[in-house]
């Protein structure tokens, strides 16, 4: 692999946790280019033609490996678009470890757009993590826009981890899954705002088998002059349970939009939206505060606490 500086090596701690080479499959990505790749017998890592983005193909069955493909930029004023495929074989059991940082100490703004798409096959299980994180003191801003696209064979299961804690000043997420009879999609996303960012998350889930389920659930923290907007929505068009969950801490002058959507197809249809939002509670404070605690502390630890 090619030799990263010490910023991008504090970018790829942040987003994929990664101190050294990872083992198994992996390819890793700054500014535009790859700068090292990696398959294994199990798990081949191809780029793709004509575009820029890898297909990764996992064998049925493969069990407890991993594959790690994430990106880092410091470089002012890059703009991407990259595409990458996933092909997860029947029964296969594997952690996909996703990721963007970006460090933007110029004036102009960088932007990363990750499309993936996940076909997953019947039986099989994944556990996907995907990470944003921003720093650097330019007026440039970091910006992501990724694009999450699931399609689940039967009897599947896709659990994903959604984390944006600091320094994105925009972001457009959007997820649309497709799922199978006995499909299982579960998500959760950690969200936290500051400044004067802004996050929207979309979400679209299509239950379209027998005993298909999905559990989408968002934590999230606007500070300062943030915004967000959290839009989920179910569709059930068969024997499914369907439940979706926004809980919010909204602060100083923040501003929170959720916006729920169930659509039953079935009578045998069963879903749920629920949807919180509110200041944190002035005894919680308090409490936190005869421990010794300041009043910025105590908040801190309420915070970090929500998004764990």
């Amino acid at each position: 692999m090619k030799p990263l500086d010490e910023i991008q090596q504090r970018l790829l701690r942040e987003v994929a946790d990664l101190h050294t080479v990872p083992e198994g499959a992996y390819n890793i990505r700054a500014n535009g280019q790859s700068v090292g790749r990696q398959s294994t017998a199990n798990i081949e890592i191809t780029p793709k033609e004509g575009v820029s983005g890898l297909e990764i193909r996992i064998r049925p069955g493969t069990k407890n490996e991993s594959v790690h493909i994430p990106v880092v930029m410091t470089q002012s004023g890059l703009t991407e678009v990259v595409y990458n495929d996933f092909y997860i074989g029947e029964n296969a059991d594997v952690t996909i470890v996703a990721g963007c940082g970006i460090d933007n100490c110029g004036n102009q703004d960088a932007q990363h757009d990750g499309i993936h798409r996940f076909f997953v096959g019947r039986g099989a299980r994944i556990r996907y993590v995907e990470k944003h994180y921003g720093s650097g003191d330019g007026a440039g801003k970091r910006i992501l826009n990724p694009v999450t696209e699931v399609y689940q064979d039967e009897d599947s299961t896709v659990e994903m981890e959604m984390v944006q804690i600091k320094g994105v000043d925009d972001t457009d997420r959007k997820t649309l899954a497709e799922l199978k009879s006995g499909a299982r999609l579960v998500v959760r996303e950690r969200l936290m705002t500051h400044g004067r960012q802004n996050a929207v998350s979309t979400y679209e889930v299509h239950m379209n088998g027998d005993n298909s389920s999905a559990d989408v659930v968002s934590r999230s923290v606007a500070r300062d002059d943030s915004f967000q907007r959290f839009d989920a929505k179910l569709v059930g068009s068969a024997v499914c349970t369907g439940h979706t969950e926004c809980d919010s801490i909204i602060m100083d002058r923040g501003r929170i939009l959720a916006v729920p959507g169930l659509e039953a197809n079935s009578v045998d249809a069963a879903l749920v939206h629920e949807a919180a939002i509110g200041k944190i509670a002035g005894e919680q404070i308090v409490k936190l505060m005869t421990l010794g605690l300041t009043e910025q502390e105590a908040e801190e630890q309420i915070v970090n606490g929500f998004l764990k």
